[in-house]
């Protein structure tokens, strides 16, 4: 399963609100890309499709695609506001290295 931490809902739900779309979910996925193979998308979608696995954190919806589930099964989606940077960040147990940035992974 993946999850969402409970910050990362609270600024998916500040993100909504500020973008006046509320019934939006987080679509993550995994693309071919960056320096180590593969890398993580992130943005809103009004669409859910069948095949989606949904995670729902504190009223925050996360949809992921049948293609990318496997590769961020057991995930955690963080939201980091600290000195070492700001943003989402992914803790992938199937990652088995990354680039020096964490902007992309191998698996």
């Amino acid at each position: 399963m993946f999850s969402v931490t409970t910050k990362a809902a609270s600024e998916i739900k500040k993100l909504l609100a500020e973008e006046n779309i509320p019934e939006a979910v987080l679509r993550v996925r995994v693309v071919p890309g960056g320096c180590s193979g593969f890398s993580y998308e992130m943005g809103f979608d009004d669409e859910i499709e069948k095949s989606d696995e949904i995670v729902e954190t504190d009223g925050v919806r996360v949809a992921i695609d049948e293609l990318s589930y496997p590769y961020l099964k057991g995930g955690v989606l963080d939201f980091n506001d600290g000195l070492n940077g700001t943003g989402f960040a992914i803790s992938n147990p199937n990652a088995t290295g990354s680039c020096g940035c964490g902007q992309s992974f191998n698996a």
